[in-house]
């Protein structure tokens, strides 16, 4: 319970603190050393070099070399600049049918909406209930006229991670460009462009200790990229406006922190993700959302039978505890994640789902008070809830 103002933060997926080694890379280039990289003196030529010595960095951590990095606003940006290089390569091919999954983040699904409505044909493939798509299926559904296969490598509500390299080794032999969205990926998992058969991919620095605000987009050398931005010269003419030098710089040393950390993470918060999966799998009439072990090591993504979300999530914060109930994007919505409906969940019990995101910072005393104050708010919530009472009189079906 929140004690002298203590939160429990377990909503990582959504944002993550900026690490001390980000701030203080990223401090200098918000006070002394505030050049435009574009300006040809002295001051505006240090900012270049760190800029570039950024891209250096960040492209050595991705497999790839610095020319293929173009630096964004974050991860949407990115998304939408990949998607239409994609389009516009297939298009000048005679290529206009994308493949996809139900389940992608709506940077991607909503351009996707949009490509449509500009003449391309998109198929969505279904998602197993285990919140995974196989390389096999990806290939089944490649025509040739395709250009493009997207798949997220770890899905941002539900945590569960694609056979990314088998589905880029696919696209590959096919001659289809692969891009991923990486944004919940990069920092928790292993990334190498080359090795993992990818063309296009996007990262975020929030979602790894970085700032807010910055992100980039990984294309392949020899895909021509198209043009969001218009305004300027800067990232080679495909994206115009003064680059965010101190985001970049920081982004880049919370990106090596999380790398040199992973192996390390990985084990300390998969530990934890695990006691928190039992605990909450004791609930009556709730499940796990997702693969049990393909997932990332922080997600625990569960549904309620019984109870809505938002008042889960607003009991939980009032004992300290922050948590989420799907996409932060999508948080405005009633209706209920585009996400849990794909892999089969129906509209009653996808209402009811929690997403907890742990990361490094987070305890096992944490773990302690999720694990007592969870089971309370559900069985409160049910204890109100006159759809819980139907379904223990037998009125209605459990679903779970």
């Amino acid at each position: 319970m929140e004690e002298n103002g203590k939160r429990i933060y377990l909503d990582h997926a959504a944002t993550t603190g900026m690490s001390k080694r980000a701030v203080e890379a990223m401090l200098p280039f918000l006070t002394e050393e505030y050049g435009n990289p574009s300006s040809l003196h002295t001051v505006g030529q240090k900012a270049k070099e760190a800029l570039e010595g950024a891209r250096e960095e960040l492209a050595s951590l991705l497999g790839a070399t610095a020319k293929e990095l173009t630096f964004t606003s974050g991860g949407s940006e990115a998304d939408n600049q990949a998607l239409r290089t994609a389009a516009a390569w297939g298009k000048r091919k005679g290529k206009t049918h994308i493949i996809s999954t139900a389940f992608e983040h709506h940077a991607v699904l909503h351009t996707l909406e949009q490509l449509g409505r500009e003449g391309f044909e998109v198929t969505l493939l279904d998602v197993h209930e285990n919140g995974l798509v196989t390389a096999e299926e990806v290939r089944a559904a490649i025509r040739p006229d395709t250009c493009l296969v997207s798949v997220m490598y770890a899905n941002n509500e539900i945590g569960t991670i694609q056979p990314i390299a088998e589905i880029g080794k696919v696209c590959r032999e096919a001659g289809v460009l692969f891009h991923t969205d990486a944004v919940q990926a990069a920092g928790h998992l292993p990334i190498d462009v080359q090795a993992q058969n990818i063309d296009l991919l996007c990262i975020s620095a929030h979602k790894f200790h970085g700032p807010k605000g910055v992100g980039l987009l990984y294309c392949r050398k020899g895909i021509p990229l198209a043009t969001l931005v218009e305004g300027g010269a800067q990232e080679r003419g495909k994206r115009a406006g003064t680059e965010n030098v101190a985001g970049v710089v920081a982004m880049a040393a919370a990106l090596r922190e999380a790398v040199d950390g992973m192996e390390r993470n990985t084990v300390s918060v998969g530990r934890m993700r695990d006691r928190l999966i039992d605990g909450l799998g004791k609930i009556p009439h709730s499940a796990l959302n997702g693969d049990r072990t393909s997932r990332l090591p922080g997600n625990v993504s569960f549904c309620f039978e019984g109870i809505e979300g938002e008042s889960l999530l607003l009991l939980l914060d009032q004992k300290g505890i922050c948590a989420s109930s799907g996409s932060a994007c999508t948080s405005g919505s009633l209706d209920p994640s585009h996400v849990l409906l794909a892999i089969g969940r129906p509209h009653e019990v996808a209402h009811g789902s929690l997403r907890l995101t742990l990361d490094a910072e987070n305890t096992d005393e944490e773990v302690d008070e999720v694990l007592r104050w969870v089971p309370w708010a559900v069985e409160k919530l049910r204890g109100m809830s006159p759809v819980w009472k139907e379904l223990e009189a037998g009125e209605k079906q459990f679903l779970l």
